[in-house]
């Protein structure tokens, strides 16, 4: 049994590997349709060897399809995904705009799958910020064998997470580097990019926190448990794809870090390649295209009675974004459709 399944901005980065990924997991796909805004219209987007050519979603009706992939901002997700789901056809919707709404279920596979359960409440799942998605699956597997306390935790996100125009900008900002004639000035970030390092990810908030930075905890305890507290510094690096992180966890009860080691291991989601010598861990460059959320540089903190340290690298166009979508949509469809 197959579904009918809906791309919403398939045209976009995200909407092309959600394509992607759905054609390398042989996602059981009986009708597919991309959408795409009406300056799209006609363009063509991959799915394995078949060439889609997307449709307006403006008069898209969604009646009869099973599940909605949306991969558009979050003024578009407003006014489409209610069409849908109203349509009967469940939307699993990658902006943030239902993140934080109690009754919309907010869905890591690896982590929480059963709040699948919930989709029945407005017909939307939604997919959480790409930073929080690959950093609460290392920490699950921990917390359910230590229970945690805190956690501080610093990214180094790539600048694909702000879209084609971000990796744009890193690509024309280090050319002009080399060519002092072509000047060019920052339009989509605050800073230079190329070449720097720029601490500060979407708006300020009241606290001097960003918005990025308030994803990551409000989101952590949602998915995981709200007892967490959790503290963020999100940086943008010159990086066009994969996001990293430095996280330091305290927990309840002492965790050595053999045995964090050997749980995450068999984590799911989680590849560990941690030795302790030249290049024996993962950086974002090699995490790209990969399914994996990558753990290296595990050890002890000796500053707290109970914490560990680590680093977690994964593909943010997949894990924190593509990939987590369409492990929803196979969640969905094993464990709703299928049991009918």
């Amino acid at each position: 049994m197959g579904y009918k399944v809906a791309i919403v901005g398939a045209t976009g980065n995200v909407g092309h590997e959600m394509l992607n990924i759905l054609a390398e997991r042989q996602f059981p796909v009986d009708e597919i349709v991309a959408l795409a805004s009406r300056r799209s219209l006609g363009s063509e987007v991959s799915f394995g060897d078949t060439t889609l050519t997307t449709k307006d979603l403006d008069t898209f009706d969604f009646a009869g399809w099973d599940m909605a992939l949306f991969a558009v901002g979050s003024e578009a997700t407003k006014i489409y995904a209610p069409k849908a789901a109203a349509a009967g056809c469940l939307v699993i919707d990658n902006s943030s705009l239902y993140r934080y709404d109690p009754q919309i279920p907010l869905i890591v596979p690896e982590v929480n799958p059963e709040a699948i359960a919930d989709y029945k409440n407005k017909m939307i799942i939604a997919n959480p910020n790409c930073s929080t998605a690959q950093m609460v699956v290392a920490l699950k597997p921990l917390h359910d064998r230590a229970r945690i306390k805190r956690v501080v935790v610093s990214t180094y996100q790539s600048v694909s997470g702000g879209g084609k125009e971000a990796i744009d900008e890193l690509w024309d900002q280090t050319k002009s580097i080399y060519n002092p004639t072509d000047s060019k000035p920052p339009k989509k970030f605050t800073k230079q990019i190329a070449f720097n390092v720029i601490p500060h990810i979407d708006v300020f908030m009241e606290d001097g926190s960003t918005k990025e930075e308030w994803k990551m905890v409000v989101e952590t305890k949602k998915i995981i448990d709200p007892s967490i507290k959790v503290t963020a510094t999100c940086v943008r690096v010159p990086v066009f794809v994969g996001h990293s992180e430095s996280v330091n966890i305290e927990f309840e009860d002492f965790l050595d870090e053999d045995e964090a080691r050997d749980i995450l291991r068999e984590a799911p989601g989680v590849m560990v390649i941690d030795k302790r010598e030249d290049g024996g861990y993962v950086s974002p460059i090699e995490c790209v295209g990969d399914f994996a959320t990558f753990i290296s540089r595990i050890r002890q903190d000796s500053t707290v009675e109970n914490g560990l340290n680590l680093w977690c690298v994964s593909d943010n166009l997949r894990k924190g974004a593509a990939l987590n979508a369409v492990q929803i949509a196979e969640l969905y469809g094993r464990e709703i459709l299928k049991k009918g």
